[in-house]
């Protein structure tokens, strides 16, 4: 039971509901699907990528950070001994190539070539991000680009987003470059301006991703639920979820403790999941914004056994 209470924690389980929403709700939004029916084969094809990706992030991350983990944070699975550096290390390269099988598994069922091109990409950034870019001026970028691109992965298995679709990946990357930003310092005392500035990235992160479903409904697009001219209450909805949020960022910028900090960060990564469903509402419906909602439950459930940061 410790082994495996090591390896969840090594792997930030409850995280992994996040990605798995990226991928679904990008499916959804880019296939423009309204009844609610099993997805085909190629997408869960495509969701496997998505986790394993993920999980080769979570443990290549800690792999590369043990010496640090030592000093600032001895508790972890790694530092404290309970997982072998080598064995968490081929565990994580093992992760990235069954990201980039399963990917291009999902290229070929859905016969778009695309995915395998995306996950190829999203193994390079997972890659970058925890080899190189983490602890330079870069590193919240090229989490943006991952979690971007994650999004990217379910909606090429779709068939590719369409123009305004686009501001989706590129604001909810911007979102997690911001919540990357914000959770640099977290293991220490925060500085309140960087944590203004990343505050400020995740909030044009949002209008960004929330132009999508103004650019639908001003094309007469959508689901019926959008068409019956809901776009004020799915606006105000994003704007009380947006500012639920950004508010948890103040607290955390007039009080930059480490807890406070940390709080606001799982809160923030939480609420990615919240925010997949709202953005499949409009161009989807009612029945699978739920279904993405659902998503919250294992990171709930997750989060009762290890942490989310």
């Amino acid at each position: 039971m410790n082994t495996l209470l090591a390896w969840l924690r090594l792997l930030r389980i409850p995280n992994h509901a996040t990605a798995a929403a990226d991928v679904l709700a990008g499916f959804l939004i880019a296939g423009r699907l309204r009844e609610v029916v099993p997805p085909p084969a190629a997408f869960w094809w495509t969701l496997g990528a998505s986790l394993a990706f993920y999980a080769a992030g979570m443990v290549l991350n800690d792999v590369f950070d043990v010496e640090l983990d030592r000093r600032e944070r001895p508790e972890r699975p790694l530092p404290a001994g309970a997982i072998a550096i080598g064995t968490a290390a081929a565990v994580g390269r093992g992760l990235l190539t069954l990201g980039s099988l399963c990917a291009c598994l999902a290229a070929f069922g859905s016969a778009h070539p695309a995915v395998a091109l995306v996950g190829a990409g999203l193994a390079a950034a997972v890659w970058t991000y925890d080899r190189y870019a983490k602890p330079t001026a870069f590193g919240p970028a090229v989490m943006g680009v991952c979690r971007g691109l994650n999004w990217l992965l379910g909606m090429t298995v779709a068939g590719g987003p369409a123009a305004h679709e686009w501001l989706i990946p590129i604001g909810m990357g911007l979102y997690a470059g911001g919540i990357t930003l914000y959770a640099r310092d977290e293991a220490h005392r925060s500085r309140s301006g960087t944590l203004a500035i990343a505050t400020l990235a995740m909030l044009a992160g949002l209008c960004i991703a929330g132009g999508s479903t103004w650019l639908l409904a001003a094309a007469g697009g959508g689901a019926a639920w959008l068409r019956t001219g809901r776009l004020d209450a799915w606006l105000l909805l994003w704007g009380v979820l947006a500012a639920s949020i950004l508010l948890r960022n103040l607290l955390g910028i007039l009080d930059p403790r480490g807890g406070r900090v940390q709080q606001s960060v799982g809160n923030a990564i939480m609420s990615m999941i919240t925010l997949a469903a709202v953005l499949v509402l409009p161009a989807c419906g009612e029945a699978w914004a739920i279904v993405v909602l659902l998503l919250l439950v294992p990171f709930l459930f997750g989060r009762q056994l290890v942490s989310a940061t």
